[in-house]
């Protein structure tokens, strides 16, 4: 297993929290020189905040504990290829590399939709890499969302 698989099946181990919460499995972690300083998992829906995407909750997590807002030299690994919103809050962080395991085809601003990450205009540009362990983290979302249809299905 390569480094970057390791770091995020410690994504996937944020993710499965989500899910265990009834949120959209989406699971963030926050590496600094190996080390994990960051961690966050989807909960919009509990804490009754749209904002409260794993990306946003893992830097949170890292900003407090390195005590700065800004988090240079730091990689942000993701189930789940960032939005719009978690991108812009990975630049202003200044996040070295972001990792992500699925493609999202509906939201997804690191290739699939559109390049936020890529936009020469913008003042930081992290390294970005996708499909690290993409049929784990799709298959756990596949199943959140099938599972969700049944429920709606049968009541």
């Amino acid at each position: 297993m390569t480094r970057d698989e390791q770091f995020m099946q410690l994504a996937l181990e944020q993710a499965h929290m989500a899910g265990a919460c009834d949120e959209v499995p989406v699971g963030a972690i926050v590496v600094l020189n190996g080390e994990v300083v960051g961690r966050g998992f989807n909960q919009p829906v509990r804490s009754h905040d749209p904002t409260a995407h794993a990306e946003i909750m893992a830097l949170r997590d890292a900003a407090q504990r390195l005590a700065n807002y800004r988090l240079p030299g730091c990689e942000l690994y993701v189930t789940l290829e960032p939005c719009a919103m978690c991108s812009g809050a990975i630049m202003h962080a200044r996040i070295a590399r972001v990792v992500f395991g699925a493609r999202d085809p509906k939201t997804g601003v690191a290739g699939s939709v559109v390049d936020l990450f890529a936009e020469g205009r913008l003042n930081h540009h992290a390294e970005v890499l996708g499909d690290v362990l993409a049929p784990r983290c799709g298959a756990l979302l596949s199943s959140f969302f099938a599972a969700r249809r049944g429920r709606t299905l049968s009541a």
